[in-house]
């Protein structure tokens, strides 16, 4: 009888820790749909990277997106793959455009104990920073658009209703640090616009000292997460990124900027000069402008016009 009370009362607590453990990692990406082939060991909070995608090992492409178009990857490379099956093992990073662009110039990038030193054939980042790095591709094609919105909480607790709600010291903010996201200079201009000068440093300088405003590494994972989980109340992301959350029915609202104090981001990929993989670059440059690809990109909440 005690060794039987005693099974009950271990099931229970392991019930309870999976229980706790799940919910305390609900909202924890991948957020894509992952592999369904072979071993799938991710652990939420502690084996998870979520940013690179695909078939790391002798890939016949390799693609560095901007980090806020990863929703996209799973269409777009099954379109892809559809459209030129020659194309069986393609590797993806979806890390701040930034970071990607240091890999490039230092030849890797290490994660954790893992160091990856692939090179991409197609290099993707808003235009104004393709144009500035213009002498490393041999080709650029802008292929879709954004804007600017404010992710927060579902029902908007805090009642924010602009940009300029940001600068309250009563919100926690979310913001992308522009030192290595550009996503993070286009919303200091909106700042800027909205409230001049004395916004931005309120939002920017003085609550990040006071630590109501969160300087992110990687928004595109971060500002969501802080959100979903209740350590943030408000963060500027581009509006696909605010679409793509409801989209998985996670918890989170999104504020309009209107169109005069909005900024537009153009997504412009570059085909590398020394791409490893031509021939793979062209055919997915080629793709990549396609009225397929539009379509997927305009299902994420993108435009393309």
């Amino acid at each position: 009888m005690k060794r039987f009370l005693f099974n009950i009362s271990t099931i229970i607590a392991l019930t309870s820790f999976n229980q706790v453990f799940a919910q305390d990692y609900r909202f924890d990406p991948p957020w894509n749909k992952p592999w369904s082939d072979g071993l799938n060991f991710t652990i939420p909070g502690i084996d998870n990277v979520p940013d690179l995608y695909g078939d790391i090992v002798d890939p016949q492409l390799v693609v560095f997106f901007a980090g806020n178009q990863f929703m996209v990857v799973d269409d777009l490379l099954t379109a892809f793959k559809k459209q030129y099956p020659e194309y069986t093992r393609i590797f993806v990073e979806t890390l701040p455009p930034g970071i990607l662009a240091k890999q490039i110039k230092t030849g890797s990038v290490t994660i954790g104990n893992m160091r990856i030193t692939h090179q991409p054939d197609v290099y993707t980042d808003g235009k104004q920073k393709i144009v500035e790095l213009t002498d490393m591709f041999s080709r650029i094609e802008p292929y879709a658009k954004n804007r600017l919105a404010i992710m927060v909480q579902k029902g908007n607790p805090k009642r924010v209703k602009g940009l300029s709600d940001l600068g309250r010291r009563d919100v926690l903010v979310s913001m992308p640090n522009p030192e290595w996201e550009s996503v993070g200079k286009k919303i200091e201009e909106a700042y800027v616009k909205v409230g001049g000068e004395q916004l931005r440093k309120q939002i920017m300088v003085e609550k990040v000292n006071d630590k109501s405003t969160y300087l992110t590494q990687i928004h595109h994972r971060q500002t969501p997460m802080r959100i979903l989980y209740g350590k943030s109340e408000a963060g500027p992301v581009w509006f696909s990124e605010v679409y793509y959350q409801q989209m998985l029915k996670h918890p989170v609202e999104a504020v309009e900027i209107p169109e005069k104090e909005n900024i537009e981001v153009i997504y412009t990929a570059g085909l590398m000069k020394n791409a490893p993989r031509p021939k793979a670059a062209k055919d997915f440059m080629d793709f990549l402008v396609s009225e397929r690809a539009k379509a997927i990109y305009k299902n994420y909440g993108f435009t393309t016009e």
